[in-house]
C-alpha cells in the first residue's frame, strides 16, 4: 500500500467519525446533556480501527489483534460509564460550560465544535496506532508480545480500579469518604495509569507495521491529556476541595505510576 492510499483511508475514517459524532450532538441538544459524549469516548476511539478492519485494508494477524484490543477496551469503558452516568443528568463540567455560554442555543453551537468535534479529532488521533498498525503483513514479533503484555497490565489496572471504586461508592457507610484502598492505595489514578498503558501497548504492537511510526506520538499525547489536561489535573482540583483529607492522601500515594504507599 502506498502512503497516499493510507491517507485516504485515515481521512475517510475521520470524516465518518465526525459525521457520527454530529448525530450524537443532535441527540445531546435534544436531551440538553452534552456529557453523553463521555460514554461514547471509547467507541469513538474504536471507530477508526474498526472501519479500517472492515475495509479489508489490514492484514492478519496484526489487524484483528489491534482491532480486537481497542474494541474490548472501548466496550468495557462505554458500559462502565453508561452504568455510572446515565440517569444522573448532565455532568457538572458541562453544566458550567452551558452556564458560561449564556443559553442552551449558544452552548449547542459551541459544543458542536469544541466538545463533539474536538473530541472526535482527538479520538481519531489517539487511535492512529490501531489504524495504521493494521497495514502491512508479517508475523507478530517481540514488540507485539511486549505491547500486548503492557496492554494487559493497563486493562487490568483500569478495570479493577473502576470496579473497586464503584463498589466502594455503592456502600452507604462510605458516603462522603475518600477511596484509599486496593489499587487506589498504590496510585491516586489507577484507571488513568491503565489507560496510558493500554495505548502505549497498542502503539508498540503497531510499530511492527511499515506505517506504525505515524502513530508513535499518540500514546504520549494521550498520557499528556490524562496527566495534565482533562484527567488527573482537572480531577485533583475538585478532589482537594471536596475531601479535607485529600492532601494527606496525596502525600502518601503516588500521583500516577503505582508505587508502595508511604507511611
Amino acid at each position: 500500500m502506498q502512503i497516499q492510499d493510507l491517507f485516504f483511508i485515515l481521512a475517510g475514517n475521520l470524516v465518518l467519525l465526525l459525521a457520527a459524532l454530529g448525530l450524537l450532538w443532535l441527540v445531546s441538544v435534544r436531551l440538553k446533556d452534552a456529557s453523553i459524549i463521555d460514554i461514547f469516548w471509547g467507541p469513538a476511539c474504536a471507530f477508526g480501527p474498526v472501519l479500517t478492519f472492515l475495509k479489508g485494508a489490514g492484514e492478519a494477524p496484526r489487524a484483528p489483534l489491534l482491532t480486537g484490543l481497542v474494541a474490548l477496551w472501548a466496550i468495557r469503558l462505554a458500559v462502565h460509564l453508561g452504568a455510572r452516568n446515565l440517569g444522573h443528568g448532565e455532568d457538572f463540567r458541562y453544566r458550567r460550560m452551558r452556564e458560561k455560554a449564556g443559553s442552551d442555543a449558544a452552548f449547542a453551537r459551541w459544543s458542536l465544535i469544541w466538545v463533539f468535534g474536538l473530541q472526535g479529532v482527538i479520538a481519531w488521533f489517539v487511535s492512529l496506532p490501531a489504524q495504521v498498525g493494521q497495514i502491512g503483513g508479517g508475523d507478530l514479533g517481540a514488540l507485539a508480545y511486549i505491547g500486548a503484555g503492557i496492554y494487559a497490565i493497563g486493562f487490568s489496572f483500569e478495570a479493577i480500579g473502576d470496579f473497586q471504586l464503584a463498589r466502594f461508592k455503592a456502600a452507604p457507610a462510605n458516603m462522603g469518604k475518600l477511596m484509599t484502598k486496593g489499587l487506589w492505595s498504590w496510585t491516586r489514578h489507577p484507571n488513568y495509569f491503565g489507560d496510558a498503558c493500554i495505548w502505549a501497548g497498542i502503539a508498540l504492537i503497531a510499530l511492527e507495521s511499515p506505517f506504525g511510526w505515524i502513530g508513535a506520538a499518540s500514546p504520549f499525547v494521550m498520557a499528556h491529556f490524562l496527566v495534565d489536561i482533562s484527567g488527573k489535573a482537572l480531577l485533583e482540583r475538585s478532589m482537594s476541595a471536596k475531601y479535607p483529607d485529600y492532601e494527606e492522601y496525596k502525600r502518601r500515594t503516588s500521583g500516577f505510576v503505582p508505587m508502595p504507599p508511604k507511611r
